[in-house]
């Protein structure tokens, strides 16, 4: 039997973080050593399952040296650096991302963000009522998720899941520009029209609710929907033989949603449209 070698352990790089030392694996960013340190550094567009996309800059930190800030989800750990992660210029950076996003977008469903408002003493409403806001209804073209383009915070993930990244069905992109900038589908058309394919991928990765399952939106609607109510129970995908997890959310003995674990190493977090969607079936027969 031939001995399958075995991968030589990745170097470690040692910087410091906040003046003290910090070792993270070669290859590792800011982000990871902040995690790793316990210090909870904001961040709505970065993803463990996608490749950082620098969109949000919630999460920047102060390199010595470094003329800009820089984003800790992206930047590489390099030795010897020193970084800051609480100075006024990165608490002035994230009040004042935060405030733009909370004036413009409906935040009420990113997880954390009234917290991350409360921290760092955003004050959206002092733009006042001249804020710019999209204010445009969900669409509910189908009966598996929906579309709130009103929470979008245009992070990209879901474009980043939808195409070359994981699914590679590049039904989504972004049109548009300036503030008109939005995700859409080709001609902006139903999504019923579109190259989706039903995964839900692109759900699984959204930080903000813009995308959401029906049974969410509906519930949300309702006044029903109490994630502290609901158990998840995560089990193996019985369409197939590839052998995907799925977690599944229960409220009130009823299945509401399905995600999967970000660290499995058969789904990394994706799907296909039975695994999402196929507990509508199974909770649905006579």
């Amino acid at each position: 039997m031939t001995a399958i070698p075995l991968q030589p352990p990745r170097r470690l790089v040692e910087f410091t973080l906040d003046g003290e030392p910090v070792r993270v694996p070669e290859g590792g960013t800011i982000l990871d050593a902040c995690r790793a340190a316990g210090k909870d550094v904001p961040t709505l567009c970065e993803g463990d399952t996608l490749k950082p996309k620098n969109a949000c800059r919630v999460c920047v930190v102060e390199v010595e040296g470094a003329r800009t800030l820089a984003p800790a989800c992206s930047r590489r750990a390099e030795a010897g650096m020193a970084v800051r992660t609480d100075t006024e210029r990165t608490r002035h950076s994230r009040r004042l991302v935060l405030e733009l996003l909370a004036s413009s977008v409906d935040l009420s469903t990113t997880p954390r963000a009234a917290a991350w408002l409360k921290e760092y003493a955003a004050k959206p409403d002092r733009f006042g009522a001249d804020a710019a806001r999209l204010d445009e209804e969900p669409r509910v073209d189908n009966d598996l998720y929906v579309r709130d383009y009103d929470k979008c915070i245009l992070c990209y993930k879901c474009v980043d899941a939808c195409g070359e990244q994981w699914q590679n069905s590049f039904a989504i992109s972004v049109v548009g520009r300036g503030f008109d900038a939005r995700i859409a589908v080709e001609h902006d058309a139903p999504l019923t029209d579109s190259a989706c394919v039903y995964c839900g991928n692109c759900v699984e990765v959204c930080p903000t609710g813009a995308l959401s399952f029906k049974s969410e939106f509906d519930m949300r609607a309702a006044g029903t929907w109490d994630e502290a109510a609901q158990t998840e129970t995560t089990t193996v995908c019985a369409y197939c033989g590839v052998g995907c997890n799925l977690t599944l959310h229960v409220q009130d003995n009823e299945i509401v949603k399905v995600t999967s674990p970000h660290d499995s190493p058969v789904t990394h977090g994706n799907l296909c449209i039975k695994g999402r969607f196929g507990y509508q079936h199974v909770q649905n027969r006579d």
